[in-house]
This record gives C-alpha cells, structure tokens and sequence, in this order.
C-alpha cells in the first residue's frame, strides 16, 4: 500500500533569496515576508490538500513553512535531511554577480545546465536519488487515499520531479523552478504504468499577483510572527 497524491512544496521566502544569495545547505531562516507566504500559502494549501503526513527538510526555512501546515492539518512535521536543497559548496552564500566574478567558466557551465566543477557541489543526480528514496519511504507508509506533503527546495524539488516522471535528473532542464510557497502535484499512475508518477499540477500557489506575493503586501500583520520550527522551543 502506498499512498498516490503526492505534494511537494517550496519553502517561504529567505533574506537570501530576496538579496539573490544562492543557499544550498546553509541554514537561513524565513524572513517577514517568508513568515507571511507560508502562513497564506498553508490556509490555500489545506482548503486543497488534506495531507495524512508532512515531511520536511531539516533546514529551517523549510521547516518553518512546513509547521504552518502542519498546524492547519493538525498533524506533525518529520524531518529529513534526505530533503535538503542541494549543496553548492563554496558557492553557498554569493550572488550571481560574485560567482562570474570569482568563477567564470564554472559558473557559465551551470547556467548551461551542466555540472560545476571543483566547488564542492552535490551533482544533481545524488540529489534526485536522495530526495526519491525519502519520498518513496514516507510514500509507503501510507494508504492509497491519503497525501503525502513534502516541503523542500526549488533545485531538489525540480530534480525529483524529474526523477519520478522518469527523466534523467543529470542533465534534464526541462521543469520550471517553483516560486516561494508555490507546490506540485504529482499521482501515482496505474499499477506497472511507466513511470510511476504523473505530474498534475504545477507551481499552484494562493491567488496573489506574483510581484505581490514576492514582496509581500505593506502590512504583513500576524502572519509575519516568528514561526518555530519543529522540535525548537
């Protein structure tokens, strides 16, 4: 038995990801505008999906956004470090203008699709087959009518899918990255249909204008209060 809705989530908005600072495996926190976007993006997210289990990234952005919506469905956060963003090494920390600078022909490389060379970088098919094994355990847990919601990063998010619709995760580009808070939908096809999942939906998100949603509105009220992460007082 294995559960066949699978929702997989992009965390809320960071400082870094405001400033253009690429994040991989540094821990930074949701800023007031992340706050905001998951506490909105989990009330769309609920009224849409009623998940059985959330699973999250140990990283704190990702576990912040996963505890909103998990107070929502009432149910815990388990954490797994199997979700976390990729790793970008020496990169983690810059902006695009320092990598050019301090990495021409690696950085153009990247942005080519390819694999960068000599900073330390997760490749992207380790980070496909981790966030595929997670995914497949919690999957496996759970009885065919219920979700699974996995809260995660755009570079593993886009990987995954991949994967699970049966692209080859090294060098396929073709899956548009999500926005903050925004989410896939994937369903298990029929049994022994290749491949296993069917994309549905994706990029969903609550219904703001995007420059909107990015910035976030002038008055951010409640929602842009501190959000614990799980396990943290």
């Amino acid at each position: 038995m294995s559960a066949r809705t699978l929702v997989l989530v992009r965390h809320g908005r960071t400082e870094w990801n405001a400033t253009g600072r690429l994040q991989g495996h540094a821990d930074v926190a949701l800023d007031d505008v992340g706050r905001w976007q998951a506490r909105r993006g989990a009330q769309t997210l609920f009224r849409r999906h009623k998940a059985a289990l959330v699973v999250a990234s140990d990283l704190t952005r990702a576990a912040q956004t996963a505890q909103a919506y998990a107070d929502a469905a009432g149910v815990p956060v388990v954490l797994d470090a199997r979700l976390r963003e990729r790793g970008f090494g020496q990169w983690e920390g810059m902006t695009g203008e320092e990598l050019v600078g301090g990495w021409p022909e690696q950085y153009a490389a990247w942005r080519r699709g390819e694999e960068p060379s000599g900073i330390g970088a997760e490749t992207k098919a380790a980070v496909a087959a981790r966030m595929v094994d997670a995914i497949g355990a919690y999957a496996d847990e759970l009885e065919p009518d219920q979700t699974l919601a996995v809260v995660s990063h755009g570079a593993a998010i886009s990987l995954a899918i991949a994967a699970l619709l049966g692209q080859d995760a090294s060098y396929w580009r073709g899956i548009a990255g999500l926005n903050n808070v925004h989410w896939s939908q994937l369903s298990r096809a029929s049994a022994g249909a290749v491949p296993d999942w069917r994309l549905v939906t994706h990029n969903a998100g609550p219904d703001y204008p995007l420059d909107e949603w990015n910035s976030g509105p002038a008055d951010l009220g409640d929602d842009a209060d501190w959000i614990s992460a799980p396990g943290s007082a």
